[in-house]
Formats: structure tokens, C-alpha cells, sequence
């Protein structure tokens, strides 16, 4: 399932082989913006996480529980992106172990699933 957002998000196999490991990255145009509108758009763009992950549109269960894992890791970002003290031309890198977490964000950031 696509999400358009501030972040670009990929999902690659770790070295140890136990669950997945996620790379984000902001978008330039993201980047770009003043902190206030970041703060805007970033809020916006978990309302519509929230959204897909409460509605009742026709979302499958393993994609809703990917975009639950990516709204939780959102709401941890939401303080610093606010602040301006996150270097958001860094790469974050998250390493989930869980295998069902795994699995849902596999499903849900996997190409063509879009």
C-alpha cells in the first residue's frame, strides 16, 4: 500500500537474518520547509495514518498493522521534528525483531502491494 509522506521508508534483511530492519529518510522537500510547516505536514500526515489504521476503508489487517508499527515510530519522531533538533537529512535506521511486526511492515512497504 502506498503512503505519501515526509518519509521515504525501505525494509531490508538484517546481517543476523532475525526479523527486518527499516531505513527512513526524510524527503528533500521535507526537508526544505520551515520548521513550523514540517510540524504541519508531519501532523497531517500521521492524522492520516490514524485514519487508514481506524477507518473503515478497505485496508487488510497486515497492512494495518504495519501502518500501527509506522505511527508509533511517528509519534516517537513528533517531539523532535517539533523542536528542530532531529538532523533530518540523517538516515534513521530501526531493527524490528518481532517476526509478526516484521511481516506486517514486509506486506506493507513490499513494491507492488502498492
Amino acid at each position: 500500500m502506498l503512503i505519501e509522506g515526509p518519509m521515504n521508508i525501505t525494509i531490508t534483511d538484517p546481517v543476523d537474518g532475525q526479523g527486518k530492519v527499516l531505513v527512513i529518510l526524510f524527503t528533500p522537500e521535507f526537508q526544505a520547509l520551515s520548521l513550523q510547516e514540517q510540524d504541519r505536514q508531519f501532523r497531517n500526515y500521521m492524522e492520516m495514518l490514524a485514519s487508514h489504521i481506524n477507518g473503515q476503508d478497505p485496508v487488510d489487517e497486515k497492512n494495518r498493522a504495519g501502518m500501527v508499527i509506522i505511527y508509533q515510530f511517528a509519534e516517537q519522531l513528533l517531539p523532535h521534528i517539533v523542536s528542530g533538533d532531529l538532523a533530518l537529512e540523517e538516515r534513521i535506521v530501526l531493527q524490528i525483531r518481532q517476526e509478526s511486526q516484521a511481516v506486517a511492515l514486509t506486506d506493507l512497504l513490499a513494491p507492488g502491494s502498492h
